[in-house]
């Protein structure tokens, strides 16, 4: 099929942004996340109570399976409403679900586990990388043709990296299965508009080669652009780490579609 020209365009901002937001317990990644315009919660987990400060943010019920889920984006997709941004909390225990389920599913009694089940060698990883591809591709959807803001919240985990041209080390990234064969991590990060992680700001305190110890007076910055440290990126040119502040302003709020 010929291309034609006339159908060239030049880029253009405020289109919906697709986000993964993760971090340690307790950082405000649900807070964070109820600050985008107009916000729906599909919930795998109850980590909702921090939201009695945000009458705008409205929740399913707490989701008891993946198919649960599903049916929320559907519900999204189809029926009229004035819903924005589409929030998952979290992809992290979106993956419990669909571990049970796949393991549930297993009829041999003595393959109740991931590597055993559904025959071996894998296949049970490759069903679970299944259910984060059609999750992410229904999340896709209500991006593309609903025009709504994605919001992924994740646990954070740390990894160790081995690459061939410096020291093993460690990092944060999202906790999420993870092997040579099946990597459901990049469901969340690659094809992503910003993938955010929210820490404390932390000095070290201590003497020239004594004991340090971690200081911090509880404020919370944002790091979504590349650093060593943790997986983190961003296509809105944020080269500095964001300040945030549970009760204050929305950071991303330049970026985001209204």
């Amino acid at each position: 099929m010929a291309i034609d020209l006339s159908q060239l365009s030049r880029p253009t901002a405020g289109r919906p942004m697709i986000a993964t937001l993760f971090s340690e317990g307790g950082m405000g990644k649900t807070t964070l996340a109820a600050m985008y315009p107009q916000p729906v919660f599909v919930r795998t987990e109850d980590g909702t109570a921090s939201l009695e400060g945000h009458p705008d943010a409205m929740l399913f019920p707490v989701a008891k399976s993946t198919a649960d889920v599903f049916d929320a984006i559907e519900a999204l997709a189809t029926q009229e409403h004035d819903r924005k941004t589409l929030v998952i909390d979290s992809v992290t225990q979106f993956e419990k679900l669909a571990v049970r389920e796949i393991i549930d599913s297993e009829p041999n009694p003595k393959c109740k586990n991931m590597a055993a089940a559904h025959g071996g060698y894998g296949k049970a990883f490759g069903m679970l990388d299944k259910r984060h591809q059609e999750l992410r591709e229904a999340c896709d959807y209500l991006a593309t043709d609903c025009g709504m803001n994605v919001v992924f919240i994740a646990h954070a985990t740390v990894e160790d990296l081995e690459l061939p041209d410096m020291d093993k080390y460690s990092r944060y990234t999202i906790h999420l299965h993870k092997n040579r064969q099946y990597d459901c991590v990049h469901h969340y990060s690659n094809n992503a508009d910003m993938v955010a992680f929210v820490r404390l700001k932390t000095n070290l305190r201590g003497t020239e080669g004594g004991k340090k110890r971690a200081i911090s007076d509880g404020e919370r910055e944002i790091i979504c652009f590349p650093v060593a440290s943790n997986i983190s990126k961003n296509r809105y040119n944020i080269t500095e780490a964001l300040p945030f502040d549970l009760g204050g302003e929305f950071p991303f709020a330049q970026y985001v579609a209204k």
